[in-house]
């Protein structure tokens, strides 16, 4: 058979450059420490790896919102720290206005000093997050939530709470909502509220009273007592206590009053001290929600109003204590809230572990995939290398054969 020098040359050229690419596609993953240079090299492999890849990707960028929750959180929970600290420091003022020994002029100055401390409460509630949103505004971020009223402060923002995807079905929250930390907080003991009339003539104080049966305390009643005194001597103080329907109470229909003693009924009990008006009432009813900032203001009036005589002493003592109980809910609500708030800067902490764990796993998987066998890929090469020398020289030797050298 006879073989053109055309098609010699041709067939040689092919090998030479397909060794060549050989060489050269082995050499490329070296450099790359990579098996698949192509999706064509391994087709499921490439398939799996991209959904690998892409997994790490959002993994990744998991731990990117993870660190911007953390951010906003520590913000939240610096304001919160500052709300709690404020609110013990007006309790601690509000004991203070208590002493029976403390002027006019003694009580004004703690009222101004008060209306400082309302204003560094108001401050911290419109506390910002260093990007111009507000921590406490819910979904209106750019909306400032407070604006100072002349009850207390009124709330312009809304219940929502801004929430960042920090797992693959992991949600948290990165603020509270405003009304949630500052208005929503229960009056009274939780259950129930006691609170004496403004016109009360008599020296009498109620006390905040507490639960004995839930079940029956959570019924959601209000009560009223009055007293009476009749015309017997030495006169007798009695009181009647009915419900908010106008019927009295079984065993509190005339009762006689003796001061300190338990008052009992509906699964609650209470204690009055003091000497009692003719007239004078006294309200038990079911806890209700009130602005702290409503509180401070309501302790503020108290504070400068006249405070003279038997009467004006004991009004001012049952409005320090329903402001010290209001207080106390307040504060309670923002330590719930604050608790919740380190739960989910807990809860990232747990979830940056696991993505971190995750993270090598999918590394691991891309390795098997896609890295390349060193030592194979070295001998392969060392092989492909040799192979292309050998092929070049023959083919050199062939290319200078010719007749004329047997001439």
């Amino acid at each position: 058979m006879r073989i053109s020098t055309l098609s010699i040359y041709g067939n040689a050229t092919n090998q030479l450059n397909t060794l060549q690419s050989a060489l050269a596609r082995t050499q490329m993953q070296l450099s790359t420490n990579r098996r698949i240079l192509t999706p064509a090299d391994d087709p499921v492999a490439s398939a799996r790896a991209l959904e690998v890849s892409q997994s790490r990707e959002m993994n990744s960028q998991f731990a990117t919102n993870r660190a911007s929750a953390r951010s906003s959180l520590s913000a939240v929970e610096g304001a919160l720290q500052n709300a709690g600290d404020l609110l013990q420091d007006i309790q601690r003022l509000t004991v203070n206005a208590g002493n029976g020994s403390m002027l006019p002029s003694d009580r004004k100055a703690l009222a101004t000093e008060l209306e400082g401390r309302l204003a560094d409460l108001l401050g911290v509630a419109n506390s910002t997050d260093g990007a111009g949103g507000y921590l406490f505004s819910g979904y209106m971020a750019t909306t400032q939530p407070f604006t100072r009223t002349p009850e207390g402060a009124g709330y312009n923002g809304d219940q929502g709470q801004r929430q960042l995807q920090v797992g693959a079905s992991r949600k948290i929250p990165l603020s509270a909502s405003g009304s949630a930390v500052f208005e929503n907080n229960l009056t009274g003991n939780g259950t129930f509220q006691t609170q004496a009339a403004d016109d009360n003539a008599g020296g009498a104080i109620i006390s905040p009273g507490s639960v004995v049966n839930r079940g029956l305390a959570e019924g959601r009643k209000s009560y009223t007592l009055t007293f009476a005194t009749d015309a017997s001597t030495p006169p007798v103080t009695t009181y009647t206590v009915v419900d908010e329907a106008g019927d009295p109470v079984p065993g509190h229909d005339a009762a006689v009053y003796e001061a300190g003693k338990a008052i009992s009924f509906g699964g609650i009990t209470f204690d009055i001290k003091g000497e009692p008006a003719a007239g004078d009432e006294f309200t038990i009813a079911p806890s209700t929600k009130q602005s702290i900032f409503t509180t401070v203001t309501d302790l503020i009036a108290a504070l400068k109003a006249p405070a003279d005589g038997t009467a004006g002493k004991a009004a001012l003592t049952n409005r320090l204590n329903t402001a010290l109980d209001n207080l106390s809910q307040a504060h309670d609500n923002v330590l719930t809230v604050q608790a919740s708030v380190g739960a989910h800067m807990k809860e990232l902490d747990y979830l940056d572990s696991a993505g971190d764990d995750l993270d090598i796993q999918y590394a691991a998987t891309l390795g098997d995939l896609q890295d390349l066998d060193a030592v194979k890929a070295i001998s392969e090469f060392s092989q492909q290398q040799t192979t292309l020398q050998a092929a070049q020289m023959s083919f050199k030797t062939m290319s200078g054969l010719s007749l004329f050298n047997y001439l």
